[in-house]
């Protein structure tokens, strides 16, 4: 059996703003001319819903609330219980495992009456809280005269098996919640705080006693705030009806935008809800235009790397790809490349699943795959849009690659996105889908691989020498041995890390490449190859960063290296 609650029920209902003092001060009184129980009153007062009053007695007795119905009831077991003895208590026997009786009750924290039923039947009670006007109803219906085993389902067996009733969720409370003013001020609290952050993400996921409210800042996860596990239904319910979503369907995933004005700037955010074990996930993606760099030359390239870019985007025809993992600003880089390209003179298309920012002077092509508008399909009908430049937002398959090919080669400059973790294996990739090689060497101008490299917080920056053995295992060619990591302080959040910027990996086409490629598109043979011509990759522009003393080695070896992670210093670690 429950111990008895720490706190009131009415201390409860204050403390969760669910009534206010006075209130409750005017439901007491009303209690002790009635004699009702004060749950009761506040519920017939109107002040608070019974699932809402029937969820904070759960919590203050520890005993879970179920909602009786048709085949809950095993007729056999009513008849340990007098009618008088149930009617009494307002309680009815549902069905027994072993020595164990689950007993539903009106008041699941009155030991007493727990106690008098034990003592009445020789079996051990397990209490569960329903409400009294169900209760009232099955002992009517289990009691009455000329009841009929019939009329109910199959009686519950003997076994080992405990029966768990999983809390029922009120559709209608969750709107009624979802439209008050604390919900809607806590979701208008999460957008302007992380809006404020600079953040690109907002996760709300429910866990087991929380929900749990997390912001993506700077390429990393970090927990914002944990509302209880009561208000995540309503929150989820909040943003959905923000997003124009469907609120009571729960089973399936679906996709929304909202478009809000915040910190003086106007962010659109996209929204998808994903069904959990434990409830909907819900991720918010902040799109805000402030904070897109559409100059090419503020990305991140620089010197040759950046001279080059622009001689690729100066070609009347060809494929230029960037590649990198989701995240890692290609969209920016294929955005800040049509910027510069960008006049009345071209006829610039894109094809984007989903389209992020809307530019000037753009034609933009929203994919739909369940209406059939895919890349490849959308892509057909742009050649016949007569473009000059077409971006296709992501090559997934051969049908893509070999349409966005054949544009290259008919006169059109195409840009387009790969997920390959560097330049030269996006050339394996493109032939691995399928991809005739002469046809790709032909048509490809170059490629651009990239990351965006964490920085070290300047407020917190100090000194760290690493061990020589590890500068020797990595091939550190660096003259320095003192590097720069963050301590961690308020404005990093701890992290030791704040900003980023772009690192880059450029792959220009030549007749020699393309004749290697021809005889052996390996990615292997191609990186050799390149970095043999005095192609700078990923490594050495990371490395760069850290001599520069912008950012931290353990940084700079997280993007570009899988294994040897160097490990913080103790110092370099606070909270």
């Amino acid at each position: 059996m429950s111990p008895k609650p720490t706190k009131k029920l009415g201390e409860i209902l204050v403390e969760e703003n669910l009534v206010l003092p006075e209130q409750l001060e005017t439901a007491l009184e009303k209690q002790k001319e009635s004699g009702k129980r004060l749950g009761q009153v506040l519920v017939d007062m109107g002040l608070i819903a019974y699932e809402t009053l029937a969820a904070v007695l759960s919590r203050q007795s520890g005993v879970p609330h179920v909602w009786l119905r048709k085949g809950l009831i095993d007729p056999k077991i009513t008849a340990l219980l007098p009618r008088e003895k149930a009617e009494a208590y307002k309680v009815i026997p549902m069905f027994r495992v072993r020595g164990t009786l689950t007993l539903a009750m009106a008041d699941s924290a009155d030991i007493l009456v727990m106690d008098d039923i034990e003592n009445l039947t020789g079996l051990k009670v397990q209490p569960v809280q329903c409400r009294q006007e169900d209760v009232e109803n099955a002992i009517r219906q289990h009691y009455g005269e000329g009841v009929s085993m019939d009329d109910f389902l199959e009686s519950f067996r003997e076994s080992d098996v405990r029966v768990v009733e999983t809390p029922y969720e009120d559709l209608r409370m969750v709107e009624e919640m979802a439209e008050g003013a604390r919900i809607i001020n806590l979701v208008n609290l999460l957008l302007t705080n992380a809006i404020k952050d600079g953040a690109s993400d907002i996760h709300i996921e429910p866990d087991l006693e929380v929900s749990r409210v997390r912001y993506r800042v700077d390429g990393a996860l970090r927990e914002v705030m944990t509302p209880r596990a009561g208000l995540h239904p309503a929150i989820v319910s909040r943003v959905k009806v923000m997003g124009r979503m469907d609120i009571a369907e729960r089973r399936t995933p679906l996709d929304g935008r909202i478009h809000v004005l915040a910190e003086g700037r106007e962010v659109d955010v996209r929204v998808s809800s994903m069904p959990t074990v434990l409830g909907e996930k819900i991720v918010m993606r902040l799109l805000d235009k402030t904070n897109l760099v559409l100059d090419i030359n503020e990305i991140g390239l620089r010197d040759k790397a950046l001279l080059e870019m622009k001689k690729l985007l100066k070609r009347p025809n060809g494929l230029i790809l960037v590649t990198g993992p989701t995240g890692s600003g290609k969209t920016t880089t294929l955005y800040a490349s049509l910027s510069f390209i960008s006049t009345v003179e071209t006829n610039i298309v894109t094809i984007e699943d989903p389209v992020e920012y809307q530019l000037p002077l753009i034609s933009q092509v929203q994919v739909n795959e369940e209406q059939g508008l895919t890349f490849a399909r959308i892509l057909r009908s742009v050649l016949r849009q007569d473009p000059d430049i077409i971006m296709v937002g992501e090559i997934r398959d051969r049908e893509t690659a070999e349409v966005a090919i054949q544009a290259a080669l008919t006169g059109h400059l195409v840009l387009a996105t790969l997920h390959t973790n560097d330049s030269a294996g996006a050339i394996a990739r493109l032939v691995e889908m399928g991809v005739e090689s002469y046809l790709l060497t032909s048509a490809l101008s170059g490629i651009v691989a990239q990351r965006l490299m964490r920085l070290v917080c300047n407020s917190c920056k100090t000194s760290h020498f690493p061990p020589r053995e590890l500068l020797q295992r990595i091939g550190w060619k660096g003259g320095n041995t003192s590097f720069v990591i963050g301590q961690g302080c308020d404005l990093c959040y701890d992290s030791g890390l704040r900003g980023r910027a772009g690192i880059f990996e450029t792959l220009i086409m030549d007749d020699a490449l393309r004749e290697r490629t021809v005889r052996n598109p390996t990615s292997a043979a191609i990186r050799e190859h390149c970095v043999g011509a005095g192609m700078r990759t990923l490594q050495d522009e990371a490395f760069r960063l850290v001599e520069e003393g912008k950012t931290s080695l353990d940084a700079a070896m997280r993007v570009v290296f899988v294994e040897d992670v160097v490990e913080e210093p103790a110092a370099a670690k606070r909270g």
